[in-house]
């Protein structure tokens, strides 16, 4: 059978991965070192991206664009732009805002008289979070709803098969993504047209600024999403499942181990932060939240034992040998973040929640390069990881300061970790307000089978 050229070029050798696909470099093997510690070696077959999944998210005439290809050429600077949108003075101003989703949301599930499913309702959260915090984009309670269950649907068949037909997952795709275009242009252009100031800044206001400082004013052509959807439905889909991911499994690991709930809000009360009950300081400030060394600790760990991407993909630049192995220039690898967590020789009874792992005295995260990375690695680490990590934190510190929380089954339930990590039943959780003495203010309810933290 003939091959490509491009396989002409490479020499012979003894184990070169998929040897008779040669001429195929879409699909590639990946070895799984967790069978390989327990005597069962394997090859994970893998295939690329599939493409049309990026015609549901920009359009079909857009396929062709990139992040890599045409966004550099319509933002002159771009590595500086994006820096700023996720500086820590970037993260100031979005701090505000961010505090006060968690506290709206964190009283809706407290007032609600039946249990919440945690998974569903951390997507509902990540979801505001991204229109408000990201975007900035003023909604009404109705539209945000909504747009909510629009944003569901668009995510839901974003997986399915490429068949325009009546009714296919496709076509339902395709509406949704066509509606939250329409709406988000509408805030967009609101936006570029609104000269006042306002109390906080947004993630796109800083784009659209910085784009200013380096000469360049923004227009809605590369900014809606047939075009450029990477800072508008991408920003959002970025956020929204990894976040609700991380939230529940955040949520999951403190019903289960009430005393690091507690010795986190023990570090709450030593930094000022709760007192008698309350967290005193109002508004957060980022200076007392970096501060906070166990709260930091904590979130790593949830991040380690439940990572909410499993993976990601590189193409190999040029030809190389990695354990016996040649990889072809051209082709895809996938790399295991999950894989790299659970089998690393760095951290200690890798199956136990530890927070302690992290801190000074042990940093068995700083033993060796590539053991941890939760946000993966290299010049295409995700660009929003020190945003995601603040989430988590005002997250984690709300929780404490504020709420009661049991869990409202008998039992965990198992957790699966596709499309990303979550609880089969989604975590059913009974959340407490508290008054200014940390007593309950719900009235009485069934009693809850789970233990109360």
């Amino acid at each position: 059978m003939p091959t490509e050229p491009w396989t002409s070029a490479l020499p012979p050798h003894p184990e070169v991965l998929g040897e008779e696909d040669r001429g195929h470099p879409e699909f590639y093997l990946v070895r799984s070192q967790h069978f390989c510690q327990t005597g069962e070696c394997r090859w994970k077959i893998a295939g690329k991206h599939l493409e049309h999944i990026w015609v549901i998210i920009k359009g079909a005439a857009s396929l062709h664009l990139g992040l890599e290809s045409e966004l550099p050429k319509l933002i002159v600077g771009l590595p500086q732009v994006l820096a700023k949108v996720f500086s820590q003075e970037a993260l100031e101003s979005y701090l505000p805002k961010i505090q006060q989703v968690i506290q709206d949301t964190l009283r809706v599930w407290s007032s609600s008289p039946d249990p919440i499913t945690v998974y569903h309702e951390s997507q509902r959260l990540s979801f505001h979070m991204a229109l408000r915090v990201l975007l900035g984009f003023r909604l009404s309670d109705d539209e945000m709803k909504s747009l909510f269950h629009t944003f569901l649907d668009f995510v839901d068949n974003i997986f399915s098969l490429p068949l325009d037909l009546p009714f296919s997952g496709y076509r339902k795709g395709i509406q949704a993504r066509d509606i939250l275009q329409k709406s988000i242009e509408k805030s967009i252009l609101e936006k570029l047209q609104c000269n006042h100031g306002k109390d906080y800044a947004d993630a796109l206001d800083v784009l659209i600024e910085s784009s200013r400082e380096h000469g360049q004013e923004l227009c809605m052509q590369e900014l809606k999403v047939p075009s450029q959807p990477e800072f508008t439905i991408e920003l959002i889909f970025a956020a929204f499942a990894t976040t609700a991911s991380a939230s529940t499994s955040l949520i999951m690991q403190l019903l289960k181990h009430p005393a690091v709930l507690e010795k986190l809000r023990e570090e709450l009360r030593s930094n000022g932060i709760l007192h008698n009950g309350c967290l005193c300081e109002g508004a957060l400030r980022l200076d007392n939240i970096f501060s906070l060394k166990y709260l930091d600790c904590v979130i790593k760990e949830v991040l380690r034992l439940y990572s909410p991407v499993s993976g990601g993909y590189r193409t190999a630049l040029q030809t190389f040998e990695l354990d016996g192995f040649q990889i072809p220039k051209g082709w895809s690898v996938m790399y295991s973040i999950r894989d790299t967590h659970d089998t690393s020789t760095v951290f200690k009874d890798v199956d136990s929640f530890d927070p302690e792992r992290f801190n000074q005295e042990r940093c068995e995260d700083k033993e060796g390069r590539f053991h941890y990375l939760p946000f993966g690695g290299g010049v295409r680490t995700c660009l929003g990881k020190q945003l995601a990590k603040l989430f988590l934190r005002v997250l984690a510190i709300e929780l404490a300061g504020s709420s009661r929380f049991e869990l409202a089954t008998r039992t965990f339930s198992r957790v699966i970790t596709v499309p990303v990590v979550h609880p089969v039943d989604g975590l059913k959780v009974k959340f407490f307000g508290l008054d200014s003495n940390q007593n309950e203010i719900m009235a009485e309810t069934d009693e809850m089978l789970g233990a109360t933290v």
